[in-house]
């Protein structure tokens, strides 16, 4: 049992320090690498609905590719708040559109995503040669968006990849499997908890559990169940009836070994003996 209780200690810490470590690393990761923010206009639609809350990868500018929807906030526009627009260009790349048609190095752009299919809005042609470390920004809802075309004399409307705040993510499997594993992890800390209580109340319970009586073998005495016979003669068997005798004993009495009942029915008899004696002989046994 003490074996057993330890046993359980151990794996219940194991458990306990697994379920921990594991749940504050995904909440650590979902904290630090993620986050939500919700459109405040209808620039980004139908993608984006306004009101819609949209998943955040924290990450900077400079992994950003051709199509990715950025968050970023940039002090000169939108009063500083952050923003989301979609990546069309990046420094290097020569973005015309002609009035009819929407071209990055000459590659007219499949844009499957847009609002009525309205690739411009209203706006008018542009050209717009991208600067290096900088990103020409525009919104799915072509008529309803404050984007990079309407910034032209801030080198060219566009954006510094340092203003990049986040990513949008479509696909939320990462932050999914993050929460499973914290779920995990406190799945793993209760189990490990519960583990350890046994395990204390095993140890302890062994603790404060006697053990078993043997008997008083060292003082001689018999163990429970077994009988010692007796080395004295059955009193009842002996005691003859006859006339009281008045007289003192002039001898004293023979001492006798010390003797021993372990049943009630040898404690009563030896009672029933001693009170015939005491009846039959008043001035002494």
């Amino acid at each position: 049992m003490r074996r057993a209780g330890r046993g359980f200690l151990i794996t219940g810490a194991v458990l306990a320090v697994l379920g921990i470590v594991l749940t504050a690393g995904a909440l650590w990761t979902v904290r630090s690498g993620y986050t939500t923010v919700t459109p405040r206009s209808e620039s980004m639609e139908p993608t984006y609905a306004l009101g819609h809350r949209v998943l955040i990868a924290k990450t900077g500018g400079e992994k950003t590719r051709r199509g990715d929807v950025v968050l970023f906030s940039l002090p000169g526009r939108y009063q500083g708040k952050a923003v989301m627009q979609r990546v069309i260009g990046l420094g290097g790349d020569h973005v015309i559109f002609d009035g009819t048609r929407l071209t990055v190095n000459g590659t007219p752009l499949k844009e499957l995503y847009l609002k009525g299919s309205e690739v411009d809005g209203g706006h008018g042609p542009y050209d717009v040669k991208v600067p290096a470390g900088r990103m020409f920004l525009l919104g799915d809802n072509r008529g309803n968006a404050n984007d990079s075309r309407y910034f032209s004399g801030e080198d060219a409307g566009t954006v510094p990849v340092t203003a990049v705040r986040g990513r949008a993510l479509d696909d939320a499997t990462v932050p999914t499997v993050l929460g499973l594993g914290a779920l995990l992890g406190v799945v793993l800390a209760l189990a490990g908890a519960v583990c350890a209580l046994v395990g204390g109340l095993t140890r302890r319970r062994r603790a404060t559990v006697p053990p078993p009586f043997t008997g008083y073998a060292g003082a001689g005495y018999p163990a429970p169940g077994v009988l010692r016979p007796s080395s004295a003669p059955d009193a009842r068997r002996h005691v003859t009836p006859g006339p009281q005798r008045s007289a003192p004993r002039t001898a004293a009495p023979r001492r006798r070994a010390p003797h021993y009942y372990d049943t009630e029915d040898e404690v009563d008899a030896v009672t029933d003996t001693v009170t015939e004696l005491a009846r039959r002989h008043p001035a002494g046994i």
